[in-house]
């Protein structure tokens, strides 16, 4: 049996980051670690949550509920210190998450030019998060190049990583190129906010 990877002191300062994460945000990792690491994985980082202090059956996350924020800053720490991912791995289940998520497959169905996703993303943002603001900064097809601002929202470092992965795939859904995205300002380095650079 594991020893508990999460301390109480950790939690409760986690508990003190206000706002919601609608459940599909943290289906798509728990996902993820399934295809991954299995059941048994699942299991684990489910035993440790609940361990201590915040009952769920992470299997059993509803995509259009809302869940606290911090229960994904949970499910992404909890994933590096037991199964050791690292930035490459945190990455790739970033790229993983929209491939199977109806709620982007919706949003490509009915927006999918890439003027028109630039217009939309925002929204598609706050259908997800109750926290944070996207802003496309830049967004220069002809030159294949986007920039992305999050404002406003300070999770955890992880969620940066698996960030650089998301943005990357579904600007790659929309292009059908592939996408290189670098993180170039970060709050957690000092700055007032997130930004992303995306070429393909």
């Amino acid at each position: 049996m594991e020893e508990q990877i999460f301390s109480k002191e950790e939690f409760e300062r986690l508990k003190n980051i206000s706002g919601e994460a609608r459940g599909i945000a943290i289906k798509g990792e728990v996902d993820f670690i399934l295809k991954e690491e299995g059941e048994e994985g699942i299991k684990e980082l489910e035993r440790q949550i609940n361990d201590i202090g915040y009952p769920v059956k992470l299997k059993e996350i509803k995509t259009m509920d809302f869940y606290p924020v911090w229960l994904e800053a949970l499910v992404l720490s909890g994933s590096k210190r037991l199964f050791h991912y690292d930035d490459k791995k945190f990455q790739e289940m970033g790229r993983f998450e929209p491939k199977v998520s109806f709620l982007i497959r919706m949003f490509m169905k009915y927006f999918f030019s890439p003027e028109r996703v630039a217009k939309e993303a925002p929204k598609i943002w706050r259908e997800s998060y109750t926290i944070g603001d996207l802003e496309i900064a830049k967004f220069e097809p002809g030159k294949k190049e986007a920039i992305v601002h999050l404002k406003n929202f300070k999770l955890h470092p992880l969620q940066c990583q698996n960030l650089i992965g998301y943005f990357a795939s579904v600007l790659q859904m929309i292009t059908g190129e592939p996408v290189v995205c670098r993180e170039t300002k970060c709050v957690f380095k000092g700055d007032e906010y997130h930004e992303f650079v995306l070429t393909w």
